[in-house]
């Protein structure tokens, strides 16, 4: 019963102070405990600017040329463009597209070349091409286990091809 005090009554009051500091104790609890997401990058290696060795030329029957144009379109070829083993053939990115060739690239190149060597595949993205489409074929490159790739500057040719 609430007291009386010159005659009145004085309503019952309910003391917070422990409530809301147990809140503040739950807060920073969960705050330190949390795992926040961490961005997820892909590493790429880039060559050294500074060093002005000549790189070998690529070997024609171990190459894959991508060229990426606009709305998630690939156009691709085997070998050196003026004289292609095979291509150029147009695709599209993803699992029913250009992942498909990658595989069965990646799968015929060692048959055919001397010690079962790799494929290497030149990404030559287009001044049109999304920023995304380039993620998206690192991506794949991750998802086929390509190991060797590299980006590189389109030519004039190749942009007439897109």
């Amino acid at each position: 019963m609430a007291e009386l005090i010159d005659g009145r009554r004085l309503q019952p009051r309910v003391d917070l102070t422990a409530m809301v500091d147990l809140a503040f104790l739950l807060i920073t609890f969960f705050m330190l405990t949390t795992n926040l997401n961490k961005q997820q990058a892909l590493d790429v290696a880039m060559p050294d600017i500074t060093d002005s060795t000549d790189f070998f030329p690529l070997a024609d029957n171990r190459t894959v040329t991508l060229l990426l144009g606009e709305g998630g379109r690939v156009d691709w070829y085997w070998g050196l463009l003026d004289k292609p083993l095979e291509g150029p053939h147009s695709t599209v990115m993803g699992k029913g597209g250009i992942r498909q060739v990658l595989l069965q690239k990646k799968d015929d190149v060692p048959k055919l070349t001397e010690g079962g060597k790799g494929l290497i595949v030149v990404i030559r993205p287009s001044a049109r091409a999304a920023y995304a489409s380039l993620v998206d074929i690192l991506d794949e490159m991750q998802i086929c286990g390509i190991n060797q790739y590299m980006i590189g500057e389109i030519s004039p040719e190749e942009e007439a091809m897109l």
